[in-house]
Formats: structure tokens, C-alpha cells, sequence
């Protein structure tokens, strides 16, 4: 299916004080929209992720899967600052027809939801079933949550936090380093920083994944190895996959939003804020997770009032939210079913 898009001339004004002048939104829909129904399903994606959710979250969504569009409008679009179609630092700069890339402006997860809501008002939804995020989409449905009481009925949060910790600025300012001594990354095209990013995504795969997950699929098959290692070459192949889908100016910026996330900042703190979140609510956790520990997910589940917490068993640490689709199916079916569209 091709992502629809919708372009917002009258700009966003940013919390930095800055202003994205014109927006361009890049969207997928799927299924009929009936508010009759209450049939709204709106998915925050994650940092490298596109709005084409069918495409990588098989498995919860698709067809023939849970959330599917028989019986739901299901919505995601693609953040700002991203490289799946919406304005982001390869996007041109209404002031001079150039493309952005380094003076693409500093956004913030409060700024990616002031575009979702632009949206949302464009498609007319007045009242969304269930928004589900998760990492820094987790972050976006959050916050998002704060200003929607009264027009959304449910919340799930899957391995995302609060505000983003010390631990997690750190991996992602080790990556924005490896981006940075890439001797690429002072020009101004779309192929700059590339070989750094290889490196940044290294990096990451080792806070989404366990120790476990390595040993259970990276084993060596022969004896006597002394080099060429299977766990070598793949965090090789990470690293290129990732260079041939994405650029390291939205890397960059989405890995600085993922930082700025404080649900708290200037509404009296975290617990204030989150009290303030009255949408039925499920926040999930996965018990291997390193760089999202569960500890945070209890925290946002302890002081949301109408929430539960829930922890899934996986070996794959953070990317468990990704690759555990059957029990995160049976876990929805369960939230959703005091709720269930009629």
C-alpha cells in the first residue's frame, strides 16, 4: 500500500521557539474510519521505523493478524525528522530551496506530536480507540496522551519510559560521536556520516539485544576459529543494512528528540504529569530489556491512574516489543476486550 501525504502550510512552531515553516506529513490508513464505532487505532513508531506498520509489525498488524482492517482504522504516520517521507533534514528548507541537512532544527518528542495531532485534525478523527507505542514511540503516545484526555479511550506503552535516562542519552551520544568522526559528516549531501552510522548502529543493536540473544544465534559451528567471527559479520551486515534504508542527519535528530523526552518538563514533574493521564491504560515492559529497563514501565504504571503493568519473557531484550507478536497478541486481546468495538 503507498503512504498517502499531506502537506501543512501554515508550519509548526517548535519548542524550541523555532518554526518548521511547512510540513509535509507522510501517512498509511488502513480500513474504513467509522465513529460510530469508535474504531481508531493510531501506532507511534519507533526511531528507524516508516508508517507503513504492516510492513514491520507483521504479526500484531497485517491482515489477517489482531489489529487488522476488517475491524479497525488504523493509522501511523512517519515523525518529523525521519527520512520515510516527512520533513526531516534531506526535506528542502522553504527559505532557500536547499535541502536542511546540518541546519535541520532541533526538535523535541512534544514537537513530533504537535505534528500528529496536525494530522489527526486533518483526518477529522475526533476520538481515537487505542494509541500504541513503542521505545521512542512509546515516548510520542505519552505525551500525546497528556493533551488528549477526553479523546482517547486507551493507551498502551510498550518499553519506553518517563523520561529518558542517563543510561540511554549515553548510548545514543556514543552513537552521535561514531557519526561524528566520520570525516563525511561535515559536508552537506545525502550520503554524509554514512559509515559512522554503521558504527552507531552497532552500538545500538548491543543495547537492544542480550547477551542471550547472542549466544543463542551467533554461535560459532566449527572449531578452532581465530577469526571471521559470526557475531563480527553481523554487526557488519546491521551496519550496512541500515546505511542502505536510512541517513545519518535523521539518526542524528531522532536519537537527540529520544533524549529531550521528559513527560514532566514544566508541568510540576513526572508524577504530576502522569496523573494527569486519565486514558484506560497498559503499560508493558520486557523483563530482558537493557536499555528500557521494566523498572521504568512500573514507574509510568504506578503513577498513571487507570494503568496496569504487564512484563513479557523474551531473550531479545529491547527488540522483544518487535519479535514477541504472539504474546503481545494475546496480551492485547485481553487489555482491549472490556472495550471491544461492537
Amino acid at each position: 500500500m503507498n503512504p498517502e501525504c499531506y502537506i501543512h502550510k501554515e508550519g509548526l512552531q517548535l519548542e524550541s521557539g523555532e518554526c518548521l515553516k511547512e510540513l509535509e506529513l507522510t501517512y498509511h490508513t488502513y480500513g474504513e474510519y467509522d465513529p460510530q464505532r469508535n474504531n481508531v487505532i493510531w501506532v507511534c513508531h519507533a526511531l528507524t521505523a516508516n508508517s507503513d506498520v504492516f510492513d514491520w509489525w507483521e504479526g500484531l498488524f497485517g491482515e489477517n493478524d489482531f489489529f487488522n482492517p476488517k475491524d479497525y482504522f488504523i493509522v501511523c504516520d512517519n515523525t518529523l525528522a525521519s527520512c520515510y517521507g516527512s520533513t526531516g533534514p534531506l526535506s528542502k528548507n522553504p527559505d532557500n530551496g536547499q535541502a536542511y541537512y546540518h541546519d535541520f532544527p532541533q526538535l523535541t518528542v512534544r514537537d513530533l506530536v504537535g505534528a500528529h495531532e496536525i494530522l489527526r485534525k486533518h483526518l477529522k478523527i475526533e476520538r481515537i480507540h487505542m494509541m500504541i507505542g513503542s521505545s521512542l514511540g512509546g515516548m510520542q503516545a505519552m505525551e500525546w496522551a497528556y493533551l488528549l484526555n477526553g479523546k482517547l479511550d486507551n493507551l498502551v506503552i510498550l518499553a519506553s519510559n518517563a523520561k529518558h535516562s542517563p543510561w540511554g542519552i549515553a548510548f545514543n551520544e556514543s552513537q552521535r560521536m561514531a557519526i561524528e568522526v566520520d570525516p563525511t559528516w561535515k559536508e552537506s549531501n545525502d550520503e554524509a556520516g554514512l559509515n559512522g552510522m554503521r558504527v552507531a548502529r552497532s552500538i545500538a543493536l548491543l543495547s537492544y539485544r542480550t547477551y542471550s540473544t547472542y549466544d543463542h544465534s551467533q554461535q560459532e559451528n566449527e572449531e578452532g576459529k581465530t577469526d571471521h567471527y559470526r557475531a563480527s559479520s553481523y554487526q557488519r551486515y546491521q551496519g550496512e543494512k541500515l546505511a542502505r534504508r536510512f541517513n545519518a542527519y535523521s539518526y542524528w535528530h531522532l536519537s537527540k528528540i529520544m533524549d529531550s523526552h521528559d513527560v514532566g518538563r514544566g508541568r510540576n514533574g513526572l508524577v504530576s504529569a502522569l496523573n494527569e493521564i486519565k486514558s484506560r491504560t497498559l503499560v508493558i515492559g520486557v523483563n530482558s530489556d537493557q536499555i528500557f529497563p521494566i523498572q521504568e514501565q512500573r514507574f509510568i504504571a504506578d503513577n498513571i491512574p487507570n494503568a496496569e503493568f504487564l512484563e513479557i519473557n523474551s531473550i531479545y531484550g529491547h527488540d522483544g516489543f518487535l519479535l514477541e507478536q504472539e504474546q503481545l497478541t494475546e496480551v492485547l486481546k485481553t487489555f482491549l476486550n472490556d472495550s471491544k468495538i461492537k
